[in-house]
């Protein structure tokens, strides 16, 4: 469960797993390694020790997200609990919100394909095109 502790330390990489940022241990590892995370504005290894009141910032699907490190917990456990781990600043739900309007909004990018995939015969003309095109006409 959580551990309010000041004297408990959590590794980074499992405490982003276990505060289900990620889906896999080896998947928060993997973003920390990259530089991906940052800890009180240092890039973090993926054993630093993470303690209370520590800001995280992370990305999530391209979304950066800064959270304040509330409780300390090695115990994977259901969402609400992993929610309790941490607070979101308000700058980061507004970036994030600010993202989601901006992807709802967009336009969709098939829409801008006009005639859609080549036909058989399209596709053999275009071939018949490649193949003559590259070729150099004897004098």
């Amino acid at each position: 469960m959580i551990d309010l502790t000041t004297n408990d330390k959590v590794r980074l990489d499992k405490w982003l797993w276990v505060a289900r940022f990620f889906k896999t241990r080896s998947l928060a590892t993997e973003e920390v390694n990259k530089g991906r995370v940052q800890v009180n504005g240092l890039v973090a290894k993926a054993s630093r020790e993470v303690r209370l009141n520590d800001r995280v910032e992370l990305r999530q699907a391209l979304v950066p997200r800064t959270v304040v490190v509330q409780g300390l917990s090695h115990l994977r456990g259901p969402a609400p609990v992993a929610q309790a781990l941490y607070a979101e600043t308000p700058e980061s739900i507004m970036q994030r919100e600010k993202a989601a309007t901006q992807a709802r909004h967009a336009a969709e990018p098939s829409l801008s394909i006009a005639q859609g995939r080549p036909t058989k015969r399209n596709r053999r003309d275009l071939a018949d095109w490649n193949r003559w095109s590259a070729s150099v006409e004897p004098d």
